[in-house]
């Protein structure tokens, strides 16, 4: 995991420093992390200065995809015609839509209306009604970098109870950003997620959740929000992943369509909503790339 490396030769970084002087130390807090029985990151999860910047510019597009987006919902629109937004700014930018055939994903976005949970399939069939909640989950590449983020969009006036779940799952997120700490086991941001969500009469997700993500779309650790305090990776400087709570005003239980075999409904029916950033865990706190 760490590799045996010289206090004199080349940091692991590239930095061009000796190692001495830049993750020697950085190293002996993990490994000592690790001999209490944590789970750590492995050198490749930890991100360079360079890999921040490349996923910051990916980010870019991403962002402006959703942009592009939140200018165009409305009733009546189908939701192939998101897809077709989002393929044409990443397109036009430069970039590639990240979903588009990872196993097997037919379209370049993620569309997710009501009590479907993630993983939405675009359709010319499908059309936005007055009322709908929407999860639009886009995920980019540009110069294998790769950034990711989701957003809910509110369809017409939409019933209060409903709109509150959206105003709430946002909370969340800001609760698990407030929550990053380096050096603090990931379980401290995700049971205040957690916390939050039940105090409102939510229910998180178990199944599915945040990775880690940059030079790979679905890198080490899985995301869990249900975890204790104590569980979970340990958030060091450079781990770059997502906070993205699914979260049900019903049941947490889920199931997935049988015959795409990608869509995630709520089991009960109840309407589900989430919200995702990207961040990177800094030397006192985290920084946001994508949202």
């Amino acid at each position: 995991m760490f590799g045996k490396i010289g206090r004199n030769d080349p940091c692991w970084c590239g930095c061009g420093k000796k190692y001495k002087a830049c993750h020697m130390a950085y190293d002996e807090k993990l490994k000592d992390f690790k001999r209490q029985g944590y789970v750590v990151p492995r050198r490749k999860l930890i991100k360079k200065p360079e890999d921040i910047e490349g996923i910051k510019r990916s980010a870019v597009i991403n962002m402006a995809c959703l942009d592009a987006v939140g200018e165009a919902i409305r009733p009546g629109m189908c939701t192939q015609e998101i897809d077709d937004i989002v393929s044409k700014v990443t397109r036009d930018m430069g970039g590639i839509p990240a979903p588009l055939d990872y196993e097997g994903f037919p379209k370049s976005v993620c569309t997710s209306i009501n009590d479907v949970v993630c993983h939405g399939i675009p359709s010319e069939d499908e059309i936005l009604e007055e009322g709908d909640i929407v999860n639009v989950d886009c995920s980019t590449i540009l110069d294998g970098y790769f950034s990711d983020s989701s957003r809910m969009f509110l369809i017409g006036e939409v019933q209060d109870d409903w709109k509150q779940l959206v105003a709430d799952v946002k909370e969340s997120v800001q609760i698990g950003l407030d929550h990053v700490k380096p050096w603090m086991p990931m379980g401290h941001m995700s049971h205040a997620i957690d916390e939050f969500c039940q105090s409102k009469g939510y229910e998180v997700v178990r199944e599915i959740g945040g990775h880690g993500i940059g030079l790979e779309f679905h890198e080490d650790p899985f995301v869990s929000y249900v975890l204790h305090e104590d569980e979970g990776m340990i958030m060091a400087p450079g781990l770059c992943f997502t906070i993205e709570p699914m979260v049900n005003m019903g049941r947490h239980d889920v199931l997935v369509d049988e015959d795409d075999e990608w869509t995630v409904f709520t089991e009960d029916g109840s309407p589900s909503a989430q919200w995702e950033v990207q961040l990177v865990v800094t030397d006192t706190g985290y920084e946001v790339l994508c949202s």
